[in-house]
């Protein structure tokens, strides 16, 4: 929602916005993100009209993110790791024309993910916190050692 936001705002504007919409997915509570959204559109409604829209239109897909305690929304708001993966997908995908079969794809995909996992050296950020939450609030389906 933040990267689509920062669409409709020009460069000299960004910072701004991005910490107004900081406040709002960085809330502790549901009723203080919804305070923060209503501050956000009292500030730039008037200007970027379409984003605080946008946000509203969503809303009922943003606010399952709040059942989460803030260890857990960090590494979920953190989606770099993701679209790292897609991105080296996508790379390998759109310079072959078309593929014979399903399986040969899923072989493709199987490799290219085996290349991308060797480049992967730096842990997630903020991931020993987010760990120990998981395995205070999801217990029964954190493996066992």
């Amino acid at each position: 929602m933040v990267r689509n936001s920062l669409n409709y705002v020009g460069w000299n504007k960004r910072k701004e916005v991005a910490a107004d919409l900081r406040m709002v997915y960085s809330a502790a509570t549901l009723a203080e993100a919804e305070m923060a959204l209503m501050d956000f559109e009292q500030q730039w409604n008037e200007a970027y009209p379409s984003i605080a829209k946008s946000w509203r239109n969503n809303w009922q897909r943003i606010i399952p993110f709040f059942d989460y305690p803030p260890e857990i929304r960090r590494v979920i708001y953190t989606t770099n790791a993701i679209e790292s993966v897609n991105m080296g997908l996508r790379k390998i995908t759109k310079s072959r024309g078309s593929f014979p079969n399903d399986e040969s794809l899923m072989k493709l995909f199987y490799l290219a993910l085996q290349n991308i996992s060797e480049k992967w050296s730096m842990p997630l950020r903020d991931w020993k916190p987010a760990l120990n939450r998981f395995t205070i609030q999801f217990e029964e389906r954190m493996p066992r050692q």
